[in-house]
């Protein structure tokens, strides 16, 4: 018989203003539709910080590259920053073989990718915020 369970987790929380989207097992085709939710409400407001945490990343497929190449345009075009944390070798593989290890900023740990530059500026009066 064959078993629908997947193998796939995300968790999110907050970290001085960055939101970190962490997500663990295999991410397919079947486990982008759950993380393409959660990084599309995590990149959804003005200036978006987003630090995506792959390291419990077992497998990736394209489907999966396709969720982060998405949740960066979004954070990029509302003026936001978005990271990721990656040692894993499978994700580290495929983001070579499609050169777009080159597009992301790729951090060995969460602690560099919470402190690395570009993080949006919190908003001022003269962009609309009421102080």
């Amino acid at each position: 018989m064959f078993e629908d369970e997947h193998d796939f987790g995300v968790r999110q929380w907050v970290v001085g203003g960055t939101t970190v989207v962490e997500l663990t097992g295999e991410l397919d085709l079947s486990a982008g539709v759950r993380a393409a939710a959660r990084l599309d409400a995590a990149t959804a407001g003005p200036r978006p910080d987003v630090v995506v945490d792959l390291r419990g990343v077992s497998f990736i497929d394209c489907s999966g590259l396709s969720v982060l190449i998405r949740a960066r345009k979004r954070t990029l075009e509302r003026g936001g920053r978005f990271g990721i944390v990656g040692d894993s070798p499978c994700v580290l593989r495929l983001l070579r073989l499609t050169r777009t290890i080159r597009v992301f900023a790729v951090h060995d740990d969460l602690a560099s990718a919470l402190a690395a530059p570009g993080a949006p500026d919190p908003p001022s009066a003269a962009d609309g915020a009421i102080a």
